[in-house]
């Protein structure tokens, strides 16, 4: 059975199927890369929460930055908020966001009850 949570016209925050979360990209606010990686990191970690799941049972991120020179701000802040020994199968790439003032969206994928 599939079960979508927070559903609109345009998509579902969260879908669940056969025991897997899926997470509809996060963005956050803030001036600085790692203001936003934490801000979109904290909406992230209700979704998790909300689907049954969490940071443990991350089973894949896919990052998407405005510009690769965020790399390393963005992995400052990843690096600390990804618990030891759970870190997801994970991709990051450049990609032109939806708004201007936009420097990441995470998309994550996690096992849920």
């Amino acid at each position: 059975m599939i079960e979508r949570i927070e559903t609109g016209a345009r998509s579902s925050k969260i879908v669940k199927y056969n025991g897997v979360a899926y997470i509809t990209g996060q963005v956050g606010e803030g001036a600085t890369i790692q203001e936003q990686v934490k801000d979109c990191l904290s909406r992230v970690d209700a979704l998790l929460t909300k689907a049954g799941s969490s940071r443990e049972k991350m089973l894949r991120a896919t990052i998407w930055l405005a510009d690769m020179s965020d790399f390393d701000g963005l992995n400052e802040v990843w690096n600390a908020w990804v618990p030891e020994g759970h870190a997801p199968a994970r991709a990051c790439g450049e990609s032109k966001l939806a708004r201007a003032e936009l420097k990441v969206d995470i998309i994550v994928d996690a096992a849920c009850d």
